[in-house]
């Protein structure tokens, strides 16, 4: 029996998010190198939020694909672009989720400009930002509301994170299925800090 070393467990991890043979970026090395406790709850936690129950293979790997755009890591979102293709994703959804991780950071700027002022004014002016992709989105309304859900909860959108969250509720998607996609983004963006 071989006994599992940190650096097998960095390259499982890589392996999980589709990056398989890549040399271990500095700071995922740094941890192999010294903290095999937290990379072994990377590995689980990320291996665990790809695995939710409440999503598909390909809606995981969308997800990631935005969150890996969302925080500007371009091997992980080309990562997990091929694993949401080989998961039955088409390159329209792909494209779709790409679109809708840049519309969200244009309304995440201006809503959290708008709930920080609070300031009449600016809460009754037109927003001007052209949203015509959520009126019927490739995806579906509901997962769209997901995917945009979880990229305003990245970017620290109260405006935004309880409007699509009040709106997933209206199509009827259950709160776990909410809870897991907020967590797989979390879980991502934790990622994507031992890998920049």
């Amino acid at each position: 029996m071989f006994a599992t070393t940190n650096q097998d467990t960095a390259q499982q991890l890589l392996q999980v998010v589709g990056l398989s043979g890549m040399a271990l970026p500095a700071q995922l090395d740094k941890l192999a190198a010294t903290d095999a406790r937290y990379l072994k709850d990377l590995k689980i936690n990320v291996t665990n939020a790809l695995e939710a129950q409440t999503l598909t293979k390909k809606e995981a790997y969308l997800i990631g694909l935005s969150v890996a755009m969302n925080e500007k890591l371009g091997a992980l979102q080309a990562a997990f672009e091929k694993l949401a293709i080989e998961a039955g994703a088409t390159d329209k959804e792909v494209a779709e989720a790409i679109s809708c991780t840049s519309l969200m950071n244009a309304n995440n700027v201006y809503y959290r400009f708008r709930h920080f002022v609070n300031k009449e004014f600016y809460t009754n002016a037109p927003a001007g930002i052209r949203m015509s992709i959520m009126a019927n989105p490739v995806l579906g309304k509901e997962f769209f509301e997901l995917l945009s859900l979880v990229v305003s909860a990245l970017n620290g959108c109260e405006m935004c994170v309880t409007s699509h969250e009040e709106a997933l509720l209206k199509h009827g998607t259950a709160q776990q299925r909410v809870a897991d996609a907020v967590r797989l983004g979390a879980v991502i963006k934790s990622l994507v800090v031992v890998l920049a």
